[in-house]
């Protein structure tokens, strides 16, 4: 009798495990409301001689670093290489003054949906202060936090989560 009762509730313990497993979506969420409206972006050259229009997305991406700064584990803080790429994005902002930008932050998939919904708020904001902080004006920047709903490196590995631990600067105009 002891022994059945031992094999019955590592069953029952092994079931409500397996219901428990952790299910990827099947697809990623829309992209950000209020998007569909806003003024185009400008992606690409504006002429045909490869020319690309000052001011624009494509201008931004060539001129900075990097549109992304990654962060630690259950980290907000920018560090050394961060402060490095919001240099040169604050470079770039400050001198085109009429653009503006949005600050998204993300998680990596470990943790619930609250706290890494409140940790991409708080890498997002972060990568504001700095902004800030280096001159560009706080209005020009809005801030979205999507914690782990929107992945670049789908693995469950520490290189994958090591790149969904980011904040990305977006331009809006």
């Amino acid at each position: 009798m002891n022994r059945l009762s031992a094999t019955l509730i590592a069953a029952t313990a092994l079931v409500a495990v397996a219901g428990c497993s952790k299910k990827r979506p099947e697809t990623l969420p829309p992209p950000p409301a209020g998007t569909e409206g806003a003024a185009p972006v400008d992606t690409g050259p504006a002429t045909g001689d490869g020319a690309v229009t000052p001011g624009s997305d494509a201008d931004f991406r060539r001129s900075v670093t990097s549109n992304t700064v990654n962060f630690a584990l259950d980290q907000s803080d920018v560090d050394d290489t961060a402060r490095g790429i919001l240099d040169s994005q604050a470079t770039w902002l400050v001198r085109y003054p009429a653009v503006r930008v949005t600050l998204e932050g993300h998680a990596d998939e470990r943790g619930t949906r609250e706290y890494n919904l409140a940790l991409g708020e708080r890498r997002a904001n972060s990568a504001k202060n700095y902004l800030v902080g280096r001159g560009v004006a706080a209005a020009r920047i809005s801030t979205v936090s999507y914690g782990k709903e929107r992945p670049v490196a789908l693995g469950s590995d520490e290189a994958s989560y090591a790149q969904n631990r980011r904040a990305v600067t977006v331009v809006l105009n």
